[in-house]
């Protein structure tokens, strides 16, 4: 058995120390398929041809606000080897106990409290449902086959803050394919 090194092992979180992701609000959040490889199509004249696999992530992407109906999705693009999408978290107000008659002294334990989807298992779900998916079409469509993972193991995520910052990240995903030949994720590990 090796001997296990905290600094080889530790990983640092991206994520903002204390800050609550399930909160209330828009982030930009970006998928890199392992190792940057190519699976879900390609650019052509500056323009995203998605192959049957990035149709699928496509599909997946609409149906996030199904399975969690606290968000919204906004801008979003398939790249050959990554994915870029706006995600708003509107929260819930779920109630416990919404009816609060008769319940004594303990109503304000429970009701009212702010139960949203956590960005990271929106992110997780995606993931999931997509590499399934990805894995049939392997098996059964003769798709691109895939190293161990189809995702990295993390993803990036940016906290949007005001309407500036929202109208610069869905320019930058509507104009990601014209900028595929300068992008940074353009390139295989």
């Amino acid at each position: 058995m090796k001997n296990y090194d905290p600094k080889i092992h530790h990983r640092k979180s991206i994520r903002m120390k204390g800050y609550d992701y399930s909160q209330t609000g828009l982030y930009f959040i970006t998928i890199c398929c392992q190792h940057r490889i190519n699976l879900f199509g390609e650019v052509v004249n500056s323009e995203m041809i998605c192959n049957e696999a990035g149709k699928m992530v496509e599909k997946w992407c609409f149906e996030l606000e199904n399975k969690f109906p606290d968000i919204c999705c906004h801008e979003m693009v398939v790249m050959p080897n990554h994915f870029h999408c706006i995600i708003e978290n509107v929260g819930a107000d779920l109630r416990v106990c919404p009816n609060t008659e008769n319940l004594g002294e303990h109503v304000g334990e429970h009701v009212g409290e702010h139960v949203g989807s956590p960005l990271h298992t929106i992110v997780q779900w995606f993931k999931t449902m997509t590499t399934n998916n990805y894995i049939r079409g392997v098996k059964n469509l003769g798709w691109q086959p895939f190293d161990g993972k189809v995702w990295q193991r993390n993803y990036w995520e940016h906290i949007i803050r005001n309407e500036e910052a929202y109208n610069n990240i869905s320019n930058y995903i509507k104009n990601n394919p014209a900028k595929w030949g300068d992008d940074m994720l353009n390139q295989v590990e």
